[in-house]
């Protein structure tokens, strides 16, 4: 679980929960009618963009914002300094059925062995990194496009109830639903942009970035082992994926 990510959600509706609480009930921030124009009206609107197979699969998409952690790439660098000197000293074929903790190198490793050229190697998984790209940036635009809808949404219920007010100038009992709805679907708007739907667009596309780079390091270190490079200079090559701070320094020759 990205803690992250579930303070931050939990933060942010917390704090403005309290803040309800202070000012008095809960419940008058409940109004079933500006809940369904902007809750049900945003996902309407944007299923109008996408496939409904794109729709529902940004909800799994959307657990990695929650879920998902990174790979440190520091012990994966130590772990394939370790495979690169194997490789050299027996050849790639005695990494044939060896231990990988990534399952992106575990596959390249494979396709070294099974003797495919360095061009061809590094084709394969590069498209392996484009399709997961792919969806990762799908799953983003689907929430920023919850993000832009919800508050535009959250107008247009806003409009609803002023125009209900001005209908019913003569019923002083209707005035305040009337008020309410063009009042909550503002609110509601704003909270589902800017407390969820933007932020979740915002992690996934850092969580993009982020995978993106560690299979761009496991290329790299594939392309190295294969070519027989020796594996401080392939530890070497590799460090420039981690922060200045825990690279090594000091590499023996």
């Amino acid at each position: 679980m990205d803690l992250a990510t579930l303070l931050g959600l939990i933060g942010a509706f917390g704090i403005v929960i309290f803040a309800m609480l202070l000012g008095g009930s809960v419940l008058v921030f409940i109004n079933v009618p500006s809940i369904l124009v902007v809750v049900v009206g945003t996902l309407f609107a944007v299923l109008m963009k996408y496939t409904l197979k794109q729709f529902l699969g940004a909800i799994g998409v959307a657990g990695n914002a929650f879920k998902f952690h990174s790979e440190d790439p520091v012990p994966l660098i130590a772990e394939i300094v370790d495979l690169a000197g194997e490789a050299r000293k027996g050849g790639l074929l005695s990494l044939e059925g060896k231990e990988v903790s990534n399952d992106f190198l575990k596959k390249g490793i494979t396709l070294l062995v099974d003797g495919h050229d360095p061009d061809v190697v590094r084709e394969i998984m590069m498209k392996d990194v484009g399709k997961a790209q792919a969806r990762h940036k799908e799953g983003a635009s689907i929430f920023t496009a919850l993000g832009d809808v919800a508050p535009a949404m959250g107008m247009i219920g806003t409009l609803i109830g002023l125009v209900q007010m001005l209908s019913a100038m003569d019923d002083p009992k209707s005035i305040g639903p009337a008020m309410a709805v063009a009042l909550l679907t503002t609110l509601y708007g704003a909270m589902i942009a800017n407390m969820f739907a933007l932020p979740v667009a915002g992690k996934l596309e850092l969580r993009a970035t982020e995978e993106g780079r560690i299979k761009t390091l496991v290329i790299d270190a594939l392309i190295g082992i294969q070519a027989g490079q020796n594996p401080k200079v392939i530890e070497q090559m590799l460090q420039s994926y981690i922060p200045e701070k825990s690279r090594i320094v000091d590499v023996e020759e």
